[in-house]
């Protein structure tokens, strides 16, 4: 009975979402207070699971959130991904320009979210493309590759990063592990798949290619490709030299500058004066820009708060330890089943941000009771997460808007690249899993 009450929680929930179009925030309130009522909990032990639920996964993940956004709009009002783009196209040459798109996205998205890499790096790509007499399709899709892979796979993205937190992963460890990976799917679904997509030579949003920008306005390259890496350079340097230190100062010193939250503070104030923000830029607009970064993604906050409080409420009543303990005899491999929740939830709500938090609440009393390599399992779970983007998602409208295809050739290209992207994942933790 449990489960059935658990499953059609959560078919309320895809419901609301997908159909409803309920805001996702207070969908998750409102089946988190249906099942936990129906699990028996009490009316004020419910509400404080909520609240607990709440509170400690926005005190994990709130401020490197706000930060990953503060600076990504600094990336964007500097130039910097602009610039790198350039550079890469002069070295790859137009006839290898998808591959220069594909580098340059997955160096930019590292630290940035997915909606900020799109904006800034697409209108670069169709730009290329229409100047170059190129389908900005067979330009842009090798780049959304990249960006779809760092999203799904890589911290501090906000699903991965949630993951790590909850399973309590290792963010070094599951970083490096997940570049690791990244590569073959990357060159899968953007260079492999990416190149049979010329055939789609439709004209893309003409309003998105930009003006040539002045180069004496913009950071040099290797400035902004060091600004863009700081974080990923403290936070991985960070896991491999801490091993080899003993304990002390500067092991102390080493896992404070790779904390996430510090080593994106770090990279904040190193940009303002690394991409001469404050050189080109007033001071009281830089700060605006920032304070309106934390407002675009306030939204995000409140989803990861609900899904917080739906699986504090899934804990306390039970059905994770229940579920934990029927998936120990099952047969499935725990990777492929952690994959296999999150494909599903994504595929029935959208969202791969969702899919990934909500199969958390699933899996991690599985873990806490196995082996399982937990670093694994975030990129298991952020694969599945990324299964084939369709109609309910924000992403496909986006793909379809900038260029400009017919909805059945957007499902041939846009939900294709990121199926590849989520197999090619699961394919790669299980081949990992055989040496960690």
């Amino acid at each position: 009975m449990t489960i059935l009450i658990t499953v059609t929680g959560i078919l309320v929930l895809v419901f609301l979402i997908s159909y409803v179009r309920l805001n996702t925030f207070l969908a998750f309130l409102i089946v988190s207070i249906g099942l936990g009522l129906l699990l028996g909990l009490q009316p004020i032990q419910l509400m404080k699971s909520i609240q607990d639920g709440i509170g400690s996964t926005l005190g994990s993940i709130a401020a490197i959130i706000a930060l990953g956004a503060m600076l990504g709009k600094l990336v964007g009002i500097s130039g910097a991904a602009e610039q790198i783009s350039a550079k890469m196209t002069t070295w790859f040459g137009v006839k290898h320009i998808r591959w220069a798109f594909m580098v340059t996205g997955f160096i930019v998205s590292l630290p940035l979210f997915y909606s900020v890499g799109f904006m800034l790096l697409v209108p670069i790509a169709i730009t290329v493309a229409v100047r170059n007499n190129l389908p900005a399709v067979y330009v842009g899709l090798p780049l959304l590759a990249s960006l779809s892979v760092t999203q799904g796979y890589l911290p501090p993205h906000p699903a991965p990063l949630f993951l790590v937190k909850q399973l309590n992963a290792d963010m070094g460890l599951t970083l490096l592990y997940g570049i690791i990976i990244s590569v073959p799917a990357i060159l899968i679904s953007g260079g492999w798949y990416g190149s049979t997509v010329k055939k789609y030579n439709t004209q893309p949003n003409l309003s998105f290619v930009a003006p040539p920008a002045a180069t004496h306005q913009l950071p040099t390259v290797s400035m902004s490709v060091l600004t863009l890496l700081l974080p990923i350079l403290l936070i991985g340097g960070s896991a491999l030299i801490v091993p080899f230190t003993a304990n002390g100062a500067i092991k102390n010193c080493l896992l404070f500058v790779g904390d996430a939250t510090v080593s994106l503070i770090i990279t904040i104030v190193f940009a303002l004066f690394s991409l001469g923000i404050f050189k080109r830029h007033n001071k009281q607009q830089v700060n605006e820009q920032l304070t309106i970064a934390v407002k675009e993604v306030a939204s995000l906050l409140l989803i990861f708060g609900g899904a917080g409080a739906l699986k504090q409420v899934l804990t306390d009543g039970g059905v994770s330890q229940l579920i934990a303990g029927q998936l120990q005899n099952a047969n499935m491999n725990a990777y492929v089943l952690g994959w296999s929740i999150a494909a599903v939830i994504r595929v029935c709500v959208g969202s791969s941000t969702v899919s990934g938090i909500t199969t958390a609440g699933f899996i991690a009393p599985l873990l806490a009771t196995t082996s399982i390599n937990p670093n694994l399992m975030v990129l298991s779970i952020g694969a599945g997460s990324m299964m084939f983007s369709h109609v309910n998602d924000t992403g496909f409208w986006l793909f379809r808007e900038y260029f400009q295809l017919s909805l059945k050739d957007t499902i041939k290209t846009w939900s294709v690249m990121d199926t590849l992207v989520s197999v090619m994942g699961l394919i790669g933790v299980l081949v990992l899993s055989w040496w960690v």
